[in-house]
């Protein structure tokens, strides 16, 4: 009785754990995934849809020459992308660092300076949808980019 009693105990805690570490996995797997797969096919339309952009910004370690697509959405002062993967996602620490960036959106160049990662849970500065997807995803930071 005590061993079945401490399995159940264990399962209680180990479950709802799994679950967590599970997820978070999957997010890191599949920003893996994106940044091998998904990101060079994204890359060869991005910087010409609406939605899209293509950021091109400089390694801080290696001073190599990147090409991040992303979904960016035009704000009065300059543009605002959704952080799916946290500010801790190396391109967002490489535009940090240098202060800015390039991008290219609807086939046009913009210089962007002053980034700037904002907390918001509410998720207000994008559209209603868009903020559906992205708290579904955990996703509450965005970084805000004016156009220099």
């Amino acid at each position: 009785m005590w061993s079945v009693m401490s399995t159940g105990a264990i399962l209680a805690i180990a479950i709802p754990a799994t679950g967590v570490l599970l997820m978070r996995f999957r997010k890191r797997w599949l920003a893996t995934f994106n940044i091998a797969v998904t990101n060079r096919i994204t890359g060869l339309f991005a910087g010409w849809l609406p939605g899209f952009g293509i950021l091109t910004h400089i390694g801080r370690k290696s001073g190599k020459l990147y090409r991040t697509p992303v979904n960016v959405f035009r704000v009065e002062n300059g543009f605002v992308i959704a952080l799916t993967y946290s500010s801790k996602s190396e391109w967002v620490k490489n535009i940090l660092a240098a202060g800015g960036c390039e991008l290219k959106s609807v086939g046009r160049k913009y210089q962007l300076s002053s980034p700037e990662v904002v907390h918001d849970p509410s998720r207000r500065r994008f559209p209603f949808p868009v903020r559906i997807l992205l708290k579904l995803v955990g996703a509450d930071e965005y970084f805000h980019l004016s156009i220099a």
